[in-house]
């Protein structure tokens, strides 16, 4: 029987792939600013309107995203801020890597 922390791991890995793909992290950069409708997010990401609907029904069904009906209109926003701030923790950890990265290359360069 799997340990309760296996359980979180497995919950934990469902998350990240979830949030492993660019244009769902666009998505949610730009619901950050609060709720927007389908129609406002592909024209900000300049994604087709059919792929951003994929992509926010994946959001949605891992809790990322909820939604709110206004006659017609659905309005996606982000379901837990919590989300947002690692994303950016994650981000902040990338730009610390890429600059190490450019920092050892001048330093190889020089030499």
């Amino acid at each position: 029987m799997p340990s309760p922390d296996h359980r979180i791991y497995q919950l934990h890995a469902e998350l990240c792939k979830t949030l492993s793909n660019p244009i769902r992290l666009e998505i949610l950069n730009f619901l950050r600013d609060g709720e927007k409708s389908v129609g406002q997010l592909a024209s900000v990401t300049g994604v087709r309107q059919a792929t951003v609907s994929q992509h926010l029904a994946v959001l949605r069904q891992r809790g990322v995203v909820a939604t709110r009906k206004e006659g017609a209109n659905i309005f996606y926003a982000i379901a837990n801020p919590k989300i947002v701030e690692a994303c950016d923790i994650i981000r902040q950890v990338l730009f610390e890597q890429l600059a190490e990265m450019e920092k050892l290359a001048k330093a190889s360069a020089v030499r």
